[in-house]
């Protein structure tokens, strides 16, 4: 089985890119620089930012569906990002050098499963939970900061 991992489309950040500082706050967003690598995962580009460059940081429903676990989250996204779209079982390195948790949605956008793994070992925990056929797709978020960096599905 292989699966595939899907990163941000730009175009939901595309309108706060040009905002002030001012128009931005009233959006739950703002800018940030990166301060050191890596720690700065753009959900874009799936790579982290270089020290120095500068990020929005923005909030961004990743499970807008209608259900209790319907969910938003803090993301990174660099100015000039184009949507990453790895290959088929590949694990990018912003995703695969971090804690990750792991969070496996049936249909219906019910969690199914639930697992805290090394990125280095994801890509096993990724075909352990789509051996359940119940599971449609999955989260992966980066374990510490909460924060949601993808998802996934199977190719």
């Amino acid at each position: 089985m292989t699966f595939q991992i899907h990163a941000l489309p730009r175009a939901p950040f595309e309108p706060l890119l040009g905002m002030n500082d001012a128009e931005l706050s009233a959006r739950r967003a703002c800018w940030r620089t990166a301060d050191a690598e890596p720690g700065y995962p753009c959900r874009v580009s799936l790579e982290d930012a270089k020290a120095g460059e500068r990020l929005l940081l923005a909030n961004f429903e990743h499970l807008g569906e209608q259900s209790p676990f319907r969910a938003s989250h803090a993301v990174f996204v660099r100015p000039g990002a184009k949507r990453a779209r790895p290959e088929p079982d590949t694990i990018p390195d912003a995703i695969r050098r971090r804690l990750i948790s792991v969070r496996g949605f049936d249909a219906d956008w019910m969690m199914l499963a639930a697992d805290m793994v090394d990125g280095d070992d994801l890509a096993a925990t990724i075909n352990a939970m789509f051996a359940n056929t119940d599971i449609a797709e999955l989260h992966l978020h980066a374990a510490k900061p909460g924060c949601y960096l993808a998802r996934v599905t199977r190719d």
